[in-house]
């Protein structure tokens, strides 16, 4: 067994599974969506990205790009939510948590073609 495989593919099912985490629940309803699970879901896709540096291969490159799309929509959520809370003192209007919501979906999509990617990979190698 490839220790390394193992930790890059624990971090890549992770991301999957906290960012369904974070986006479950009413797309407009604040209390269903944590920031520290925001949060979660951001340090872990982070990890999940650096892993996936030094691959050369075309699937290598496939991967990455899934990476940093959800990253981009990760931090994209993350802006808006903080902008709202902090800079135009509306809160968490649902209008503001619909959009929040909505990035991390495309982030999730992103981490689910990522996980989708890592299976077709495992399943072309040869012992």
């Amino acid at each position: 067994m490839n220790l390394e495989k193992v930790i890059f593919s624990f971090f890549m099912i992770m991301a999957l599974t906290l960012n369904f985490g974070f986006f479950y629940g009413d797309v407009d309803n604040p209390a269903h969506h944590n920031v520290i699970e925001l949060l979660a879901v951001i340090v872990v896709n982070l990890i999940a990205t650096v892993l996936k540096f030094g691959d050369r291969s075309q699937m290598g490159a496939m991967l990455l790009a899934t990476s940093l799309v959800a990253i981009v929509q990760l931090v994209s959520a993350s802006v808006v939510w903080t902008i709202a809370v902090h800079v135009h003192d509306t809160g968490l209007t649902s209008g503001v948590m619909s959009t929040i919501v909505s990035l991390s979906g495309g982030a999730m999509l992103a981490n689910i073609i990522s996980v989708i990617l890592l299976m077709i990979e495992t399943t072309m190698l040869r012992h």
